[in-house]
């Protein structure tokens, strides 16, 4: 399993979240047999959608974080929930691009220019939607932008996903730094500078790195107290029962057409790839 744990500056001046996501994106490469550029690209909006889940109140929260850019990599989504339990999809799990001058895979290249979206389903009647441009592609900077204009809360995170010779992920993760209102200034200092330390953060899990010790990085030189720790997974919660929901939300006339012209009809769930048979009798 994937592990989350929190922590809070002694000062009351930040919070901080640091996971080891590998695990979860080598679920995601077994289910969507993704090339090296779409590994990146989906592990880190995983990672990145695993540390919001967690910041969320209350346990039937979920939030869906999705990019939409016009890169051949095409729609990348990722939904979590309070714990950080996450699923995800990309559209071309077969996109690769050359690797860029700096030697690293081209997840901006892969994303493009266009939106993202960050949904969050909190119990209320609408859920409560941010759209912004894609600032980078490459995730964390997108991510943090969100944060900082959508919710105004100054957030620091690094996202990495270091994909193997035989195609796994050799090690992934990320942390993320939000800053608490009136924080210390000499604190906020101290943060920036720290988050070299976590630079090539996929690097320093598969070099076999705890979450610890990534955390005693990026608040080096700060008191902190440890708070919470959690297991987290790939986890699809589809079911037959929510896929004859789906089926049935087409209406009887559409139904009875297509029951004239084949037998059954058959569902795939995008995040797992599960298959689900329906035959007429659903019709009543």
């Amino acid at each position: 399993m994937s592990r989350i744990i929190r922590a809070m500056t002694k000062d009351g001046s930040a919070v901080a979240m640091v996971i080891d996501s590998t695990d979860i994106v080598n679920e995601a490469i077994k289910y969507h047999n993704t090339s090296p550029t779409a590994t990146a690209a989906l592990g880190r909006t995983l990672t990145a959608a695993s540390l919001m889940g967690s910041r969320l109140k209350n346990k039937d929260d979920q939030v869906t974080l999705t990019f939409k850019g016009d890169g051949p990599a095409g729609i990348i989504m990722a939904v979590a929930d309070y714990y950080g339990n996450v699923k995800g999809y990309i559209e071309n799990p077969a996109v690769d691009l050359p690797l860029k001058p700096n030697g690293k895979l081209d997840v901006s290249g892969a994303v493009g220019a266009g939106y993202m979206s960050v949904v969050r389903d909190v119990g209320l009647k609408e859920p409560v939607t941010g759209i912004l441009q894609i600032v980078s592609g490459e995730i964390a900077e997108d991510v943090a932008s969100y944060y900082a204009n959508s919710e105004q809360t100054p957030t620091l995170l690094s996202l990495g996903v270091l994909v193997d010779r035989d195609l796994s992920c050799a090690g992934a993760g990320g942390v993320l730094v939000q800053l608490l209102p009136h924080a210390d200034d000499e604190i906020v200092k101290i943060l920036e500078n720290n988050v070299v330390n976590v630079t090539g953060i996929s690097s320093l899990i598969a070099g076999g790195q705890s979450c610890e010790q990534l955390l005693d990085r990026v608040l080096d030189g700060i008191g902190y107290d440890l708070f919470d720790e959690t297991e987290v997974g790939y986890v699809c919660d589809c079911s037959r029962e929510r896929m004859l929901r789906a089926v049935l939300s087409l209406g009887q006339k559409e139904l009875q057409k297509i029951f004239s012209e084949q037998e059954t009809i058959e569902v795939c769930c995008r995040f797992c790839n599960k298959k689900f048979s329906f035959d007429k009798s659903i019709t009543g």
